[in-house]
């Protein structure tokens, strides 16, 4: 969630969306991202909407603590229930995300979720997530997420070195994050997910199989590795600025990739977006693909952003803000847009070509259609689904994915 917030129309007081939003939504999957925006310490390479206590002090004071912080999230979720009204869908995936959640207490993670349960329910098979920092949890408190209805971690690793850990201004020890899948094995988790990145300034090729082999040997069925983007304003991007470290290129970038997806596919990992790893079906992050199938979900949070039936809209950033939307009874949404056909087609192509099932044809106007047969003969796409009437990437294409993008979609 970065921390820069998009134009928009205003966002009514109470929150009221066009009848087009809700129309037919009984016929599509709903999802709930609660967004903790509370850090320790702020990572050098991070741009989202997140504070330490250092930042919010003085900011607005009670308004803005972690110590009341579930009650304004359980406040948003009640305003969701009169926004939707009569939905009748049961919640199929809740995500909580941050910063780092697990600053908070157990408990507060519990309420957030039994909010959602009791305003809307939740589908028999919800798959209910938060994101953890490895030193903010320990076995006890696993075990209170776990009995409290969470059946999905996904633990911050980043690294195995300590001195990649040192560049991207991480605090766990190496070693940690390992040591967490096993706790929350131990505590009744099926599903977990560790975090990498590649690229950081100063990691190399045996660094980063250092950490794909001590993911490995954690055993968690889930795995994500995103490419270092380095964000303007942020700390990394001042050091790389007065060449304290260096840039790594693109080519690096995609070096690691390869070795990434050779690493995992040979443990039994499948690719199923491109910057997504399985070991099966059931392991697949469903709130993700929420997002990338264009589904309904709320977010609740400071500067969260939602989406229901073509209508986004997004929170104001600062937690005292809002605190204080909720307190006087108004929405904390700062703005919304209203999403054509086009958009709407558009956003299904840069989304859904990411995936391992790719984005239908029938989505590709006639230049995009010449573009996919450039990529095919290119070898960008797969020629077999691409007979089917389907835009697959190969694992070339998936090193290019943005490139082939924008060609299908010009």
């Amino acid at each position: 969630m970065p921390s820069a917030l998009p134009d928009g129309e205003p966002v009514p007081d109470d929150g009221a969306l066009p009848a087009s939003a809700l129309a037919g939504a009984a016929d599509r999957p709903l999802g709930f991202y609660l967004h903790v925006p509370y850090c320790a310490t702020r990572c050098g390479y991070c741009d989202f909407n997140t504070y330490t206590a250092t930042e919010l002090r003085g900011t607005g004071g009670v308004l803005a603590s972690r110590d009341n912080y579930a009650e304004m999230l359980v406040d948003e979720v009640r305003l969701a229930r009169k926004v939707l009204g009569d939905d009748p869908r049961p919640v199929r995936t809740v995500f909580v995300g941050g910063g780092t959640p697990t600053l908070l207490d157990a408990g507060d993670l519990v309420r957030m979720l039994s909010a959602v349960r009791d305003e809307f329910g939740l589908a028999e098979d919800a798959e209910v997530t938060t994101e953890a920092n490895p030193e903010s949890v320990d076995p006890a408190y696993l075990a209170a997420l776990r009995e409290g209805g969470f059946n999905r971690i996904s633990f911050g690793m980043q690294s195995a070195r300590q001195h990649v850990l040192k560049v991207l201004d991480r605090t766990h020890t190496p070693g940690r994050p390992e040591a967490c899948v096993a706790e929350a094995r131990a505590a009744g988790f099926e599903h977990v997910n560790l975090d990498l990145i590649y690229g950081t300034p100063g990691e190399s090729d045996d660094d980063w199989r250092a950490s794909l082999d001590a993911v490995l040997g954690a055993g968690p069925d889930h795995v994500s590795a995103y490419a270092l983007i380095v964000e303007e304003g942020t700390q990394l991007a001042r050091r790389i600025r007065r060449g304290e470290v260096p840039m790594t290129d693109d080519d690096v970038h995609a070096d690691r990739y390869l070795i990434a997806d050779e690493i995992l596919s040979g443990a039994g990992f499948a690719w199923y977006e491109v910057s997504n790893w399985a070991t099966s079906e059931a392991g697949r992050c469903l709130h993700n693909e929420l997002y990338w199938r264009g589904a309904d979900w709320w977010g609740a949070g400071p500067g969260a952003h939602s989406h229901v039936g073509g209508v986004r809209w997004w929170n104001v950033k600062h937690p005292g803000a809002y605190a204080g939307a909720l307190a006087e009874g108004r929405s904390p949404g700062a703005g919304r847009e209203v999403l054509s056909e086009e958009d709407r087609r558009v956003e299904r192509i840069l989304l859904e070509l990411r995936l391992r099932e790719g984005a239908p044809l029938s989505l590709l106007r006639e230049q995009g259609l010449a573009a996919s047969r450039r990529a095919l003969s290119d070898g960008l796409l797969d020629a077999a689904p691409y007979e089917e009437g389907r835009a697959v990437l190969t694992l070339r294409g998936r090193l290019l994915a943005d490139a082939v993008v924008r060609d299908l979609v010009d």
